[in-house]
């Protein structure tokens, strides 16, 4: 059984889920090659080489791979399907819009989150193991359940060629925030706030200053998004993005169901709330009952007096 790897990216680097994803295929099958699509994607192709257990990574550049185009992807994927019998992406945004297209132009289901294999249901409440007797199996992987896998490698490079442009759609623009804090994705430290806060110069004039001490991304809960507190591509849980930090601080969420779908594998949960009762304390390694106003003040000062 050989799998591809569709591999995350930004053409000069191999983000940190793709080594994530590495480890899920290499969990179905020794023989796992890389794919790097995009657009001088050079670099990229060449640390995804280094990635140990990788036996070969495939180099495919073009405007519209560049764009991140789902159907330039399809296009390219699946005439590659004849050699394995596995495809496997992150599921970020990206690996979420390529992944379906590739499956149906297959004719065989998505697996998401997830032959048998084991994905969380209701918001992460219950674990569901299923087995696809497809032949094929186009799999988005929920990278923050698998370690990143080591560098060491040392696999060969081989250009291949890229698909036509598509047709039917074009790329108009995008609108990337660009940030001087860690990615949300791959960060270690997260501190998130939630509805508590307020208003959006509250969340800012308590949230930021522990981040930036703290060298940390900055999440929220959907009711700070919702209010308008923290933009969306702040927002932690089942309908924003899955994280896994090693340090998640949450700072005034109360803790609904689909926040913790996104950040409950976190390896350590430090929760400050008020109320007593507030789910986020049943996966919260430590708690803290108190109201943020005073507790956040008297953390940054001890960090202060820590030296950080």
């Amino acid at each position: 059984m050989a799998v591809l790897v569709i591999a995350d990216h930004d053409n000069a680097h191999v983000r940190d889920t793709t080594h994530k994803t590495i480890t899920a295929a290499l969990q179905l099958s020794p023989d796992v090659d890389v794919l790097v699509a995009g657009k001088d994607a050079g670099p990229a192709a060449a640390q995804a080489a280094k990635i140990a257990g990788v036996r070969k990574v495939l180099l495919a550049e073009s405007d519209s791979l560049g764009q991140g185009l789902a159907e330039a992807y399809e296009a390219l994927v699946v005439p590659l399907m004849g050699s394995y019998d596995a495809v496997l992406t992150p599921a970020t945004s990206q690996g979420k819009n390529i992944a379906p297209r590739i499956a149906a132009k297959l004719d065989v289901a998505q697996i998401s989150d997830g032959s048998t294999f084991v994905r969380p249901i209701y918001a992460g409440n219950a674990l569901e193991t299923e087995k696809s007797a497809d032949a094929k199996k186009v799999i988005t992987v929920r990278s923050s359940l698998f370690k990143a896998a080591d560098e060491g490698g040392s696999a060969s490079v081989e250009t291949i060629p890229a698909p036509a442009a598509p047709t039917k759609v074009r790329f108009v623009s995008q609108q990337l925030v660009k940030l001087d804090r860690p990615e949300l994705g791959a960060a270690k430290i997260i501190v998130s706030g939630g509805r508590a806060m307020g208003s959006a110069e509250e969340f800012q004039r308590v949230i930021d200053p522990l981040a930036d001490k703290l060298g940390a991304a900055i999440g929220a809960s959907r009711a700070a998004v919702d209010a308008g507190y923290a933009p969306n591509d702040y927002q932690v849980g089942q309908t924003g993005k899955v994280v896994a930090p090693d340090l998640y601080i949450a700072i005034g969420i109360s803790g609904a169901i689909q926040h913790l779908a996104g950040m409950k594998d976190s390896k350590v949960i430090v929760a400050i709330n008020k109320d007593a009762d507030a789910p986020i304390f049943q996966v919260a390694d430590y708690g803290l009952v108190a109201d943020y106003k005073t507790a956040v003040p008297e953390l940054m000062d001890a960090l202060t007096a820590a030296g950080k």
